[in-house]
């Protein structure tokens, strides 16, 4: 699927539909403003006032000029980067922070050329001598060309450099620029992250700089492919401490080289921070009260246990000297994979046993485990292009579980990856606003459509695809392939189709791998047991949604009444087995839930099934009572199977005690609350599953599983059961008297004001903040209005990732489910939306769920009503 400025077909349609005249307004408002950066900065050195000329930026039409396409050309390789960089941790005289640096690289020319394109984004340079804002030298005998002109392509981020002459092949050159920008708070690039300690303000020089933000701190060839060396040297103030990819020497100012990466990777650090450690050279970092209050201890006590376990599933040794890792008070991300300094957000890194719950606890380790999983898949080899992406992120988010597993070994954690990755990929991948894991490279060009890709389906559904290889690989030739693979491309770059030559060395992946890489979506499977027919199509919650006609390479494995049946493949969209010869025989199909695909029965077989479920629950896996229940619930929703078969699945949930058959459930529910709790059929769902048994099982199970407590107490308060309302109203009006606890005042109105002001709330943070209060009946049309209102403040601030935006939105309209609220999400295109940013794929999803919902809503309200009435007598 194309991206940035594509609109997929059934939302063209939405648009039309609401008027041609309205387009003017996009157009209106898709103006775009490029504001000069100030020119006059203080010097680096002895802060003096400097002036200086910027060069003329430039914007233009598409054309076929080098500089106007946002892909580097071929014609230079970098070797290596000498940077040395001077943040300043106080405001100058006009309130502002900034940074100065200079920067040289070394470069070889690979084929003639009088052209340099260097990227560089929001960054002012100095003349030099000659008056340009570059200085090109020849290395090892070689005459450098004369500069001719240089000027900056606003649109695609570039320096651009003509020479009187061209290079020489094969023959390297050194570029030196100074230059200087603004360390803000916009949480990418170089940016302060602050926080107070001793009622003193702190500053910390941070950075983020994946995908495409090296460009803002200093000029560099800004695209995976092109690794190279960095030599790093920060200034710094007396009482701070520099950190960065290689360790230190004496001054803890210059670096030791890093080695061979890409720009993306490298990070750096100045801060007030204090650390511990533990043998060989693993640091945890962070702000002085948080390590001293042992929050880093967990962290530092996993780290190389982990790094142990990696280094034995890759049979690859660890490649860098030493590990650090840093808990930032400011980072938009839950962490960053920087190759030997690791950044998180504190709550990632950080872990305190008196405040911190049992779910913080796995999130850290989960984290922790996913960020070191890439210091080899990812930085030791790195995809080509950024349309691999999936590859990178959907590997460590497979792997962040095994490693967990290994840490954590009576945490069960393997079997939450269901339900965390793998289901989390379906509720993405049924919509048609989905992509393909894997797209062309000439489809992801801009950094707003790389910026896109970082969403569920390249994370979850990677990690779910992956996940389904290894199993019918088996996990030991899968980590065999593994290791070759990191063997053979060490230090360089891939693409996908080189880790499936290293699997296919032991057996044939590739056809069966590229229909689930290159297609969006995923099948649902129905066996139909009378006549032993086996059929595939194409998944989507909304029945009357149009796509292409795909078909998959689906591993079947099953059990017959128990028993296991082995794997067979189904490979077009029909085929057959032999049907059951008994009427007592139930099967169900993809065991432990590890092919990536939902599963209908003909009716009897459900029949069998739930029987099964409420005599004897235990003979079906657990993971596989937790399947049965979600695809029960999403076939219904989608209208392949009728509502009330789905919401059968949960009787026999009285006698279960485990925690993901009950996970499913109440997340299943929890789309019924969403749809009804403006309803008639709110009363009646609160009933029964509020004071009936189920009721009863959630509470009494609390100690079996650590999340179930979560759940009970989750369900009881929904479901307005006395005691539960009772407790949480005695906490809540405890929490209003104490003003230390409750900065934030008694409404939603006021707190929502509270979320975009990045002195109460910070800005890490308000997607969080907003869409909590967008889970209350209440709040929701207060959000609704609010971010309405306020949409350009907030989004500006997302523009480093769409796990923000998206987020948003997504956490906002979730409850739609009626005509007049998808009219209102349409126009909020009209009167918002503008070209290169990634909100456009966000409302595309809404718009598609909220039709979903109001079509679901006027087919099952009734059938729900009538069986919960049914059921209550």
């Amino acid at each position: 699927m194309g991206k940035g400025f594509y609109i997929s077909k059934p939302l063209g349609f939405v648009l039309f539909g609401l008027g041609a005249g309205a387009v003017l307004t996009i157009f209106a408002l898709s103006v775009v403003y490029v504001q000069e950066k100030r020119k006059n900065e203080v010097n680096a050195r002895d802060g003096t006032r400097i002036v200086t000329t910027a060069a003329p930026h430039r914007t233009s039409a598409p054309s076929n000029e080098a500089w106007d396409k946002y892909r580097l050309p071929d014609a230079l390789l970098p070797e290596y980067y000498n940077v040395t960089l001077w943040p300043r941790l106080v405001p100058d005289e006009e309130g502002m922070y900034i940074f100065t640096g200079k920067s040289g690289v070394v470069f070889t020319c690979l084929k003639e050329t009088n052209l340099i394109l260097i990227h560089s984004n929001e960054l002012n340079f100095t003349l030099t001598s000659e008056m340009h804002h570059a200085k090109l030298t020849g290395l090892g005998g070689t005459s450098a060309p004369a500069i001719l002109e240089t000027w900056f392509q606003t649109q695609t981020q570039f320096m651009v450099i003509q020479l009187k002459r061209k290079l020489q092949v094969g023959k390297s050159y050194w570029l030196y620029t100074e230059f200087h920008g603004e360390l803000s708070d916009n949480l990418g690039g170089f940016y302060r992250s602050e926080y107070t300690e001793n009622d003193v303000k702190k500053v910390v020089a941070t950075t983020q700089m994946q995908p495409t933000a090296a460009r803002n701190v200093f000029p560099c060839f800004d695209e995976p492919s092109m690794k190279a060396v960095f030599h790093l040297t920060l200034l710094h103030p007396p009482g701070t401490v520099a950190l960065s990819n290689d360790n230190q020497e004496v001054l803890q100012t210059r670096f030791e080289p890093t080695e061979k990466m890409s720009t993306y990777l490298l990070a750096f650090v100045v801060s007030e921070f204090t650390n511990i450690r533990s043998p060989p050279e693993i640091r945890i970092w962070g702000r002085r009260e948080a390590i001293e209050s042992c929050q880093g201890d967990y962290a530092l006590n996993v780290t190389f246990p982990i790094l142990k376990y990696l280094e034995n599933y890759y049979n690859t040794t660890y490649p860098l000297s030493k590990s650090d890792q840093i808990a930032l008070p400011d980072f938009a991300a839950g962490a960053m994979e920087n190759w030997g300094l690791v950044t998180y957000r504190e709550l990632s890194l950080f872990y305190d046993p008196k405040v911190s719950s049992n779910e913080d606890k796995e999130w850290v380790v989960t984290v922790i485990t996913h960020e070191l999983a890439h210091m080899w898949f990812g930085n030791l080899v790195t995809m080509r292009w950024w349309n691999d992406l999936w590859l990178n992120e959907g590997f460590a988010s497979y792997v962040s579980y095994l490693a967990a597993d290994y840490v954590e070994p009576t945490w069960n954690i393997k079997d939450l990856m269901v339900q965390q990755q793998v289901q989390k990929a379906f509720d993405v991948d049924s919509l048609v606003s989905s992509h393909p894991l894997s797209s062309r490279e000439d489809e992801v060009i801009t950094p707003d459509q790389i910026d896109q890709l970082f969403d569920t389906i390249t994370y979850s559904k990677g990690a779910a695809i992956l996940r389904m290889l290894s199993e019918f690989l088996t996990e030991s030739i899968f980590a065999n392939g593994l290791h070759n693979y990191l063997h053979e491309y060490a230090y360089s770059n891939t693409v996908y189709t080189d880790l499936w030559k290293k699997l296919q060395e032991v057996t044939s992946i590739n056809e069966i791998m590229n229909r689930w890489i290159l297609q969006m979506g995923f099948p649902v499977v129905t066996i139909d047991t009378r006549t032993g027919s086996i059929t595939q199509q194409h998944f989507l919650i909304h029945p009357e949604a149009v796509v292409d006609n795909y078909e998959w390479f689906v591993p079947i494995t099953w059990l017959k009444s128990g028993s296991n049946m082995g794997q067979h493949w189904l490979l077009t969209k029909t085929a057959s087995y032999e049907p059951m010869k008994t009427d007592t025989d139930w099967l169900l199909a993809n065991l432990n839930v590890t092919g990536y695909y939902r599963v209908n029965y003909d009716p009897q077989n459900w029949e069998r099934l739930l029987t099964q479920l409420n005599s004897d629950h235990k003979v079906i896996p657990v993971l596989n009572r937790g399947q049965i229940i979600d695809d029960a619930f999403n076939l219904a929703r989608a209208d392949i199977i009728n509502i009330t078969l789905a919401l059968r699945t949960t009787k026999y949930l009285y006698e279960e005690k485990e925690y993901i058959p009950w996970e499913s459930a109440v997340r299943n529910l929890e789309y019924f609350f969403l749809m009804f709790d403006r309803t008639e059929v709110y009363g009646p769902l609160q009933g029964i599953y509020g004071k009936g048994k189920l009721k009863y099982c959630m509470v009494c199970v609390t100690s079996v599983y650590r999340y179930n407590q979560i759940n009970a107490v989750s369900m009881a308060c929904k479901t307005g059961v006395k005691g539960c309302s009772e407790l949480t109203r005695m906490w809540y009006r405890q929490w209003m008297k104490n003003p230390d606890t409750n900065p934030y005042g008694k409404c939603f109105s006021k707190y929502l004001e509270y979320s975009i002001d990045p002195n109460l709330i910070r800005k890490q943070d308000i997607t969080y903040a907003i869409v909590y209060i967008a889970d209350n009946v209440i709040g929701q049309p207060l959000v609704w209005d609010f971010v309405r209102a306020n949409w350009e403040h907030i989004t500006k601030d997302f523009d480093d990732g769409s796990f923000f935006s998206g987020g948003l939105i997504n956490g906002i309209t979730k409850k739609f489910s009626t005509e007049f609220e998808l009219q209102q999400l349409c126009c909020l295109i009209f009167i918002f939306w503008k070209p290169f940013t990634f909100d456009m794929q966000a409302i595309e999803r809404a718009i598609e769920q909220t039709k979903a919902n109001i079509k679901w809503i006027s087919e099952n309200k009734a059938q729900v009503m009538n069986w919960l009435i049914e059921q209550s007598d």
